[in-house]
């Protein structure tokens, strides 16, 4: 029986050996066969997918939503509209996180140009008062 080995797979797809194991315990690969000293032995179409989770990883995408993404693939019935509004959500979740970030810095900036930096004791720190202060943190974020 030919196939790759775990050790194969993994090196040509550029992941570690657990990551293929943890993988397939998530279902996003499948069981492969084995040989018959009980090696999993593994397709080039296993490299092929193992890249395609990468690279959506890469993206943002959750294992969870990656395997959505595999499912869709060999589903007869789906189409690109499915498949496009999965990344338009995406886009959309993306922006979210953003306007979310943008408010961590503005925060942030603010807390800094609170404190003047000068050599008093921690204690007395501005910003560690205001991190202190109930119910303020949300006015800083605004």
């Amino acid at each position: 029986m030919d196939g790759l080995k775990i050790g194969q797979l993994a090196k040509l797809a550029h992941v570690n050996i657990d990551t293929v194991r943890y993988y397939e315990q998530r279902g996003l690969m499948p069981e492969p066969p084995r040989s018959e000293s009980g090696y999993r032995l593994y397709a080039d179409e296993d490299a092929k997918r193992l890249r395609f989770i990468k690279r959506a990883q890469e993206l943002g995408f959750s294992l969870k939503e990656i395997l959505d993404l595999l499912t869709l693939r060999v589903d007869s019935r789906t189409t690109c509209r499915d498949v496009k509004q999965r990344v338009d959500a995406k886009v959309v979740a993306v922006d979210e996180k953003i306007e979310e970030l943008q408010a961590f810095r503005r925060a942030l900036t603010r807390l800094s140009v609170a404190c003047d930096g000068d050599a008093v004791p921690a204690e007395e720190c501005p910003i560690l008062g205001a991190l202190d202060a109930e119910g303020e943190l949300e006015d800083i974020r605004a």
